[in-house]
Protein backbone atom coordinates (compact mmCIF):
# COMPACT_ATOMS: atom_id res chain seq x y z
CA UNK A 1 0.00 0.00 0.00
CA UNK A 2 1.68 3.38 -0.53
CA UNK A 3 1.61 6.13 1.99
CA UNK A 4 2.66 9.48 1.63
CA UNK A 5 5.97 10.84 3.55
CA UNK A 6 6.84 14.07 4.88
CA UNK A 7 10.07 15.50 5.35
CA UNK A 8 10.18 18.93 6.63
CA UNK A 9 12.33 21.86 8.39
CA UNK A 10 9.76 21.99 11.25
CA UNK A 11 10.48 21.34 15.02
CA UNK A 12 8.23 18.64 16.52
CA UNK A 13 5.76 21.04 18.24
CA UNK A 14 5.41 23.78 14.47
CA UNK A 15 1.84 24.01 13.43
CA UNK A 16 2.62 23.48 10.14
CA UNK A 17 2.69 19.31 11.45
CA UNK A 18 -0.73 19.58 11.86
CA UNK A 19 -1.74 21.69 9.20
CA UNK A 20 -0.96 19.55 6.46
CA UNK A 21 -1.50 16.20 8.29
CA UNK A 22 -4.99 17.67 8.46
CA UNK A 23 -5.55 18.55 5.06
CA UNK A 24 -4.03 15.38 4.02
CA UNK A 25 -6.34 13.17 6.49
CA UNK A 26 -9.56 15.13 4.41
CA UNK A 27 -8.55 14.21 1.52
CA UNK A 28 -6.89 10.68 1.56
CA UNK A 29 -8.55 9.09 4.70
CA UNK A 30 -7.50 5.88 5.10
CA UNK A 31 -3.83 6.67 3.85
CA UNK A 32 -1.00 6.15 5.97
CA UNK A 33 1.19 9.55 6.49
CA UNK A 34 4.22 9.17 7.49
CA UNK A 35 7.29 11.24 9.29
CA UNK A 36 10.21 10.68 7.33
CA UNK A 37 12.17 13.56 8.48
CA UNK A 38 11.52 16.52 10.85
CA UNK A 39 13.42 19.26 12.36
CA UNK A 40 16.14 19.58 9.48
CA UNK A 41 18.46 22.88 9.46
CA UNK A 42 15.91 25.63 8.11
CA UNK A 43 16.18 26.19 4.09
CA UNK A 44 19.55 23.08 4.10
CA UNK A 45 18.05 21.17 0.92
CA UNK A 46 21.30 18.85 1.14
CA UNK A 47 20.85 17.90 4.52
CA UNK A 48 17.23 16.95 3.18
CA UNK A 49 18.50 15.52 0.07
CA UNK A 50 20.51 13.34 1.70
CA UNK A 51 18.06 12.15 4.21
CA UNK A 52 15.25 11.42 1.30
CA UNK A 53 18.03 9.68 -1.54
CA UNK A 54 18.70 7.54 1.10
CA UNK A 55 15.10 6.84 2.65
CA UNK A 56 12.86 6.96 -0.33
CA UNK A 57 12.95 3.22 -1.27
CA UNK A 58 12.36 1.96 1.59
CA UNK A 59 8.55 2.62 1.34
CA UNK A 60 6.31 1.15 -1.22
CA UNK A 61 6.07 1.63 -4.84
CA UNK A 62 3.85 4.49 -5.97
CA UNK A 63 4.41 6.33 -2.68
CA UNK A 64 4.48 10.45 -2.14
CA UNK A 65 6.97 12.12 -0.70
CA UNK A 66 6.20 15.89 0.47
CA UNK A 67 9.46 17.91 0.58
CA UNK A 68 8.83 21.36 3.06
CA UNK A 69 12.37 22.61 2.94
CA UNK A 70 13.02 25.55 1.88
CA UNK A 71 9.85 25.27 0.31
CA UNK A 72 8.15 28.61 -0.34
CA UNK A 73 8.64 29.39 -3.96
CA UNK A 74 10.56 32.39 -5.60
CA UNK A 75 8.58 34.18 -8.29
CA UNK A 76 11.04 32.45 -11.03
CA UNK A 77 10.16 29.04 -9.19
CA UNK A 78 7.32 26.31 -9.53
CA UNK A 79 6.05 23.94 -7.23
CA UNK A 80 6.63 20.22 -8.77
CA UNK A 81 5.23 16.43 -8.78
CA UNK A 82 8.55 14.60 -10.16
CA UNK A 83 7.90 10.66 -10.79
CA UNK A 84 11.16 8.21 -10.56
CA UNK A 85 12.16 5.12 -9.75
CA UNK A 86 8.20 3.99 -9.32
CA UNK A 87 7.68 6.84 -6.59
CA UNK A 88 6.29 10.49 -6.84
CA UNK A 89 8.17 13.59 -5.15
CA UNK A 90 6.24 17.24 -4.48
CA UNK A 91 8.02 20.14 -3.75
CA UNK A 92 9.69 23.30 -4.84
CA UNK A 93 11.99 23.62 -8.07
CA UNK A 94 14.97 24.90 -5.99
CA UNK A 95 17.55 22.32 -6.83
CA UNK A 96 16.54 19.85 -4.33
CA UNK A 97 15.05 17.24 -6.90
CA UNK A 98 18.31 16.58 -8.81
CA UNK A 99 20.04 16.36 -5.21
CA UNK A 100 18.02 13.24 -4.41
CA UNK A 101 17.37 11.35 -7.60
CA UNK A 102 21.20 11.99 -9.84
CA UNK A 103 19.36 10.46 -12.49
CA UNK A 104 17.12 12.06 -15.06
CA UNK A 105 13.35 11.51 -13.50
CA UNK A 106 10.50 9.90 -15.73
CA UNK A 107 7.87 12.92 -15.72
CA UNK A 108 7.93 16.44 -14.38
CA UNK A 109 4.57 18.44 -13.84
CA UNK A 110 4.28 21.84 -13.23
CA UNK A 111 1.88 21.70 -10.58
CA UNK A 112 -1.23 24.11 -11.02
CA UNK A 113 -1.78 26.66 -8.37
CA UNK A 114 -4.01 29.38 -10.23
CA UNK A 115 -6.53 29.35 -6.79
CA UNK A 116 -3.66 29.54 -3.62
CA UNK A 117 0.00 30.60 -3.38
CA UNK A 118 -0.56 27.86 -0.38
CA UNK A 119 2.13 25.31 -0.89
CA UNK A 120 1.15 23.17 1.88
CA UNK A 121 -2.75 23.53 0.45
CA UNK A 122 -0.46 22.85 -3.50
CA UNK A 123 1.18 19.81 -2.06
CA UNK A 124 -1.39 18.41 0.15
CA UNK A 125 -3.81 18.63 -3.41
CA UNK A 126 -1.10 16.85 -5.71
CA UNK A 127 0.00 13.78 -3.10
CA UNK A 128 -3.96 13.50 -2.73
CA UNK A 129 -4.79 13.48 -6.25
CA UNK A 130 -2.19 10.79 -6.54
CA UNK A 131 -3.14 8.76 -4.16
CA UNK A 132 -6.50 8.63 -4.88
CA UNK A 133 -5.19 7.35 -9.03
CA UNK A 134 -4.87 10.73 -10.67
CA UNK A 135 -2.50 10.70 -13.57
CA UNK A 136 0.52 13.47 -12.96
CA UNK A 137 -0.47 14.84 -16.42
CA UNK A 138 -4.07 15.72 -14.59
CA UNK A 139 -1.98 18.24 -12.32
CA UNK A 140 -0.56 20.90 -14.45
CA UNK A 141 1.34 21.15 -17.46
CA UNK A 142 4.50 18.86 -18.67
CA UNK A 143 8.42 20.80 -18.09
CA UNK A 144 11.75 19.14 -19.46
CA UNK A 145 14.37 21.25 -17.34
CA UNK A 146 14.73 20.84 -13.27
CA UNK A 147 16.29 23.53 -11.38
CA UNK A 148 19.98 21.89 -10.56
CA UNK A 149 22.33 21.79 -7.59
CA UNK A 150 25.98 19.70 -8.14
CA UNK A 151 26.09 17.22 -5.21
CA UNK A 152 29.26 17.65 -3.26
CA UNK A 153 31.86 14.94 -4.50
CA UNK A 154 35.20 13.50 -3.51
CA UNK A 155 38.27 14.06 -5.58
CA UNK A 156 40.60 11.97 -6.67
CA UNK A 157 44.41 12.49 -7.49
CA UNK A 158 46.97 10.35 -7.58
CA UNK A 159 47.22 8.28 -4.30
CA UNK A 160 45.20 11.07 -2.70
CA UNK A 161 41.45 11.34 -1.81
CA UNK A 162 39.58 14.36 -0.52
CA UNK A 163 36.43 14.22 0.59
CA UNK A 164 33.98 16.34 2.69
CA UNK A 165 31.58 15.19 5.48
CA UNK A 166 28.07 15.42 4.42
CA UNK A 167 25.88 14.61 7.29
CA UNK A 168 26.28 14.01 10.89
CA UNK A 169 24.07 11.33 12.65
CA UNK A 170 22.26 11.71 16.05
CA UNK A 171 25.46 10.05 17.59
CA UNK A 172 27.60 12.87 16.56
CA UNK A 173 29.56 10.93 13.53
CA UNK A 174 30.40 11.98 10.25
CA UNK A 175 29.31 10.65 7.29
CA UNK A 176 31.76 11.23 3.99
CA UNK A 177 31.22 11.50 0.40
CA UNK A 178 33.90 8.96 -0.03
CA UNK A 179 32.37 6.12 -1.51
CA UNK A 180 33.50 2.37 -0.78
CA UNK A 181 34.32 1.62 -4.26
CA UNK A 182 36.45 5.06 -5.14
CA UNK A 183 37.94 4.43 -1.67
CA UNK A 184 39.20 0.79 -3.23
CA UNK A 185 39.76 1.65 -6.34
CA UNK A 186 42.62 3.98 -5.19
CA UNK A 187 44.06 2.05 -2.05
CA UNK A 188 42.91 -1.85 -2.70
CA UNK A 189 46.18 -3.56 -1.61
CA UNK A 190 48.13 -0.22 -0.61
CA UNK A 191 48.38 0.85 3.18
CA UNK A 192 46.99 4.43 3.60
CA UNK A 193 45.97 6.73 6.27
CA UNK A 194 43.04 8.44 7.05
CA UNK A 195 43.33 12.33 7.92
CA UNK A 196 40.61 14.33 9.55
CA UNK A 197 40.81 17.94 9.38
CA UNK A 198 44.80 18.01 10.27
CA UNK A 199 47.52 15.35 10.12
CA UNK A 200 47.67 14.41 13.67
CA UNK A 201 43.72 12.87 13.67
CA UNK A 202 43.79 9.81 11.84
CA UNK A 203 43.54 6.09 11.37
CA UNK A 204 45.21 3.40 9.02
CA UNK A 205 42.69 1.15 9.09
CA UNK A 206 38.72 -0.12 7.80
CA UNK A 207 36.86 -1.56 11.12
CA UNK A 208 33.78 -3.37 10.63
CA UNK A 209 32.22 -2.38 13.31
CA UNK A 210 32.33 0.86 16.05
CA UNK A 211 32.95 -2.18 18.97
CA UNK A 212 35.86 -3.58 16.73
CA UNK A 213 37.92 -0.68 18.25
CA UNK A 214 38.80 0.19 22.17
CA UNK A 215 36.35 2.88 24.16
CA UNK A 216 37.36 6.58 22.99
CA UNK A 217 39.19 5.20 19.57
CA UNK A 218 38.83 6.98 16.63
CA UNK A 219 37.74 4.97 13.39
CA UNK A 220 36.95 4.64 10.27
CA UNK A 221 34.17 2.50 8.56
CA UNK A 222 31.94 1.48 5.46
CA UNK A 223 28.49 2.26 6.66
CA UNK A 224 25.01 0.56 5.19
CA UNK A 225 25.14 3.27 2.70
CA UNK A 226 28.94 2.58 1.89
CA UNK A 227 29.96 5.61 2.32
CA UNK A 228 32.94 6.25 4.66
CA UNK A 229 31.96 7.11 8.08
CA UNK A 230 34.01 8.45 11.01
CA UNK A 231 33.42 7.96 14.60
CA UNK A 232 34.88 7.20 17.97
CA UNK A 233 33.71 4.33 20.07
CA UNK A 234 31.87 5.20 22.74
CA UNK A 235 31.83 9.23 21.89
CA UNK A 236 30.45 12.11 19.51
CA UNK A 237 33.21 12.76 17.25
CA UNK A 238 32.07 15.60 16.14
CA UNK A 239 31.88 17.55 18.97
CA UNK A 240 35.37 16.41 20.10
CA UNK A 241 36.87 17.04 16.68
CA UNK A 242 34.95 19.81 15.93
CA UNK A 243 33.42 18.17 12.74
CA UNK A 244 30.38 19.79 10.80
CA UNK A 245 28.89 19.59 6.82
CA UNK A 246 32.23 20.63 4.91
CA UNK A 247 34.79 19.32 7.11
CA UNK A 248 37.61 17.81 5.14
CA UNK A 249 39.13 14.40 5.30
CA UNK A 250 41.98 13.46 3.03
CA UNK A 251 43.20 9.39 2.21
CA UNK A 252 46.83 9.30 1.56
CA UNK A 253 49.72 6.78 1.63
CA UNK A 254 50.84 5.44 4.70
CA UNK A 255 54.31 6.01 4.25
CA UNK A 256 53.81 9.95 2.31
CA UNK A 257 55.68 12.31 5.31
CA UNK A 258 53.84 15.56 6.74
CA UNK A 259 53.91 17.86 9.11
CA UNK A 260 52.47 16.69 12.48
CA UNK A 261 49.72 19.27 14.00
CA UNK A 262 49.59 20.83 11.06
CA UNK A 263 46.52 21.40 8.86
CA UNK A 264 46.47 19.16 5.37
Amino acid sequence: MAVITLTTEWKPDDIYWGIIKGKLSSRSSGTPILDNAGNIPAFNIAHAAFIIRNTYSNYPRGSVHIICVHSEARKDQDYLLVRAKDHFFVGTDNGIFNLILNTEPDEVIKLDHRETSDELEVFANAASDIISGKKPSELGVAVKTLSEKVPLRATIDKDVIIGSIIFIDSYGNAISNITREVFYRVFENKSYRILIQSNKNYTDHISERYSDEPIGDLLARFNQLDLLEIAINGADVSELLSLETGSVLRIDVANKTTAPNRLF
